[in-house]
């Protein structure tokens, strides 16, 4: 299969292509692994593990785990960039959840 830059294929679709592709890259963007998430950034593992002040094995291993300590997830996720957000989604609606939020 030859590769093609993304700009080129973006040139070749209609408007209502480019929607559906843009709706179908918001979806896939929900649901990444930190490795994912930090790839998508643009940064190695060597990069990020700089940036929280530990080994590149010791990061390797955090992107593996399932279970993590919250502020240990925020800390990751403020080195990429972003700001995590505790949202817990009940019967009767979205709740963000402010108790693990740093200002406190």
């Amino acid at each position: 299969m030859k590769h093609h830059p993304y700009q080129k294929l973006r040139a070749r679709m209609t408007p209502r292509q480019r929607i559906r592709a843009k709706a179908q890259a918001r979806e896939m963007m929900a649901e990444m692994l930190l490795v994912e998430i930090r790839r998508s950034v643009g940064l190695t593992q060597q990069d990020l593990a700089r940036s929280l002040g530990v080994t590149q094995p010791s990061l390797s291993k955090l992107e593996k785990q399932d279970d993590m300590q919250i502020s240990t997830l925020r800390r990751v996720v403020e080195a990429l960039g972003g700001r995590l957000e505790v949202v817990a989604h009940l019967p009767k609606g979205d709740i963000r959840i402010c108790q693990f939020s740093q200002s406190q």
